[in-house]
C-alpha cells in the first residue's frame, strides 16, 4: 500500500526553478569558502598566539635569571665593600710608624734596643696547653 500511494515529484523547468537552484550551489559554495578562510584565520591566530606564549614565557625564564644574576651581584658588592673598607683601615694604620713597628716585631721577630724576644709555641687546634 505504501508503494501505491507515492508519487513522482517532477521538476519544473521554468526561470524561478533553475534561479532558485542556481542561488542554492552559490551559497553552498560561498559557505564552503568561509568554512575555509575561516579555518584558514583560526589556524594562523593559534600559530601567532602560540609564537607569543613561547616569547613570553622564555623572556619569563630570562627575567627570573637575570633577577638571580642581579642578587647574586648585590650580595657580591656589600661583601667587597666590607673588603674595601677593611683594607682602607688597613691602609690608614700602615701609614702609623707604630703599627709598622707592632707588626715587624710580631712578625719578624724584630726588636727595640734592650728587649729579650721569646718564643712561646702557640696551643694546639685540640685545646691542649703548650708544653704538654
Amino acid at each position: 500500500m505504501s508503494g501505491l500511494n507515492k508519487q513522482k515529484v517532477i521538476a519544473l523547468k521554468n526561470a524561478f526553478v533553475s534561479n532558485w537552484t542556481k542561488r542554492e550551489l552559490f551559497v553552498a559554495r560561498y559557505k564552503k569558502k568561509l568554512y575555509r578562510r575561516l579555518a584558514a584565520f583560526s589556524i594562523l591566530a593559534l600559530i601567532i598566539i602560540a609564537g607569543l606564549g613561547s616569547t613570553l614565557i622564555a623572556q619569563s625564564a630570562n627575567l627570573e635569571e637575570k633577577q638571580k644574576q642581579k642578587e647574586e651581584a648585590q650580595a657580591s658588592l656589600v661583601e667587597l665593600e666590607k673588603q674595601q673598607k677593611q683594607y682602607e683601615e688597613e691602609l690608614e694604620r700602615l701609614n702609623d710608624d707604630e703599627y709598622i713597628a707592632e707588626l715587624a716585631r710580631k712578625n719578624y721577630f724584630l726588636s727595640d734596643e734592650g728587649e729579650i724576644i721569646f718564643n712561646i709555641p702557640e696551643a694546639d687546634e685540640k685545646g691542649e696547653k703548650p708544653g704538654e
